[in-house]
């Protein structure tokens, strides 16, 4: 028995500035691909087990992720995929760890067209797949796999538990046990990333209600709260179900029933932002005999959405209000570093810092925040995550810097970095617990590790390329009418 397993990640947001070469994936191949994800909480890690189980041959073309960003480059979607459909040809079974929104430069459905090719390679053979939460699943994607499942978490904590679910089905298949098919309906339901926590509200539910369809017998219920900031036909919502062939009618009545109830809700799927000063002014109440540090997350510019993480608008207005005991970080500012190191620690410097990358496709440029502070640690930027997200996974943010203003000190890195844990601040000699306010770029992966240490959360939106406010987002592609860019 001989089983192809692949990973293949991009969340891509046509508007950001960030490119995405072969470089941005890091790919592995073959046995190294194997390697880095045995033993890992990844999807392909859990296909890799069950495979093992059984005594199957394993094969591992390629194991590749990039941090969200612009659209794919066209050579590095097509090396990447060539090497998955090259590989198809004479397995018994194919197991893809996909994200679900990638665009590539010469494809709006990234997804979709490999797994069609991976369909022409290996007629008949069965394909599952797994998926994260804020895939924006096609027709294309549902007709050409067997099994579909998508995490039911954000922060996302299930990557593992998924690829096991959709591995678990798709055997079951390979042994005769079941023949599956993919059941879907998507909604002209554009909602905000801030909506599609599982933690509260109406994903929470409707993510129950998937668990509750799953226990009355369908094999597998996943609800996607979609990818908005991408300039594609249906960058949507949908509610997708793997099921038994012969179920596939009672199946698809369910599936649009939980469809229903998620438009019916539809307006809690939308995110309102409050201006950047009264959520500042807030947050500095909430710290006002505070013991532990209050969170401000600068959501509009979170490089796991696409953002360029060198935006300076919530620390330049937290500083004009006069806060203090700021910590921040991570900021990607490649040349300050380059500066600050060459400065030396200990040094007393003043320096242009941040708002460097042109935000063009939003009409947006800005000025570096000038700066007089003093260099206090310089790392290598690297740290091993010890939260729920990437347990153990070894981080490296590129050469990183403390900059020391007094009123704030900065974590300054070569690259983009989502603050996944407490090691963001570790790595330059920071304890964030001391400070009075931290200011994190993130929309949600910081909240497993740094809410329980704080007094309070402050959401931040600041005009960058992944805020909150649609308006800023020239959408030319999208499928209308659409929620909420239009009144249904």
């Amino acid at each position: 028995m001989k089983i192809l397993i692949a990973r293949l990640n991009h969340e891509t947001n046509t508007f950001s500035p960030v490119p995405t070469p072969i470089e941005a994936f890091s790919p592995t191949y073959g046995e190294e691909a194997y390697r880095a994800n045995k033993g890992m909480r990844t999807a392909m890690a859990a296909f890799i087990e069950l495979a093992e189980g059984m005594g199957a041959t394993l094969v591992t073309p390629v194991s590749a992720m990039a941090n969200p960003s612009g659209p794919v480059h066209a050579a590095a979607y097509d090396e990447l995929t060539r090497r998955i459909a090259d590989a198809a040809p004479g397995c018994d079974a194919i197991l893809l760890d996909l994200h679900g929104a990638m665009v590539a430069e010469h494809t709006c459905d990234g997804e979709g067209d490999l797994l069609a090719r991976v369909r022409a390679a290996a007629p008949g053979v069965p394909v599952g797949v797994a998926l994260d939460l804020h895939g924006n699943v096609t027709g294309k994607m549902v007709q050409n796999a067997d099994v579909m499942v998508g995490f039911k978490t954000y922060p996302h904590i299930d990557m593992y538990e998924t690829g096991e679910h959709a591995g678990r089905l798709l055997l079951q298949m390979l042994r005769g046990e079941a023949r599956f098919r993919v059941c879907w309906h998507r909604l002209p339901l554009m909602s905000h990333t801030l909506r599609s926590t599982t933690l509260e509200g109406p994903m929470r539910d409707a993510v129950e209600n998937a668990r509750a369809l799953e226990h009355s017998g369908i094999p597998a219920v996943s609800v996607f709260g979609g990818f908005s900031l991408a300039d594609i036909e249906a960058p949507c919502m949908s509610v997708v179900a793997t099921c038994r062939i012969e179920d596939a009618p009672a199946t698809q009545a369910a599936v649009d029933g939980l469809a229903r109830q998620i438009w019916e809700r539809r307006a809690e799927y939308v995110y309102r932002s409050e201006p950047l000063a009264d959520s500042l002014r807030r947050a500095r109440s909430l710290a006002e005999g505070a013991t532990k540090p209050v969170l401000l997350l600068d959501h509009g510019d979170n490089c796991m959405s696409g953002g360029t993480c060198d935006t300076m608008d919530v620390l330049q207005a937290a500083l004009e209000l006069g806060l203090t005991g700021i910590a921040v970080g991570p900021l990607c500012d490649p040349e300050a570093v380059g500066r600050l190191i060459a400065a030396g620690k200990g040094a007393e410097v003043e320096i242009d810092l941040g708002n460097k990358v042109p935000l063009t496709s939003i009409g947006l440029a800005k000025q570096p925040l000038r700066l007089r502070g003093t260099v206090r640690a310089v790392s290598d930027g690297g740290y091993t995550v010890t939260g729920p997200i990437y347990t153990g996974q070894r981080c490296h943010m590129g050469r990183t810097v403390c900059l020391d203003t007094g009123a704030a000190q900065i974590v300054v890195t070569e690259q983009t970095h989502e603050p996944w844990d407490l090691g963001v601040f570790h790595c330059v000699g920071l304890d964030p617990t001391r400070f009075r306010f931290l200011l994190l770029k993130s929309r949600m992966y910081c909240r497993p590790v740094f809410v329980p240490l704080s007094a309070g959360l402050v959401e931040c939106d600041s005009p960058g390329a992944t805020t909150s406010d649609y308006a800023r987002f020239p959408f030319t592609r999208v499928r209308r009418p659409v929620f909420p860019l239009d009144a249904l």
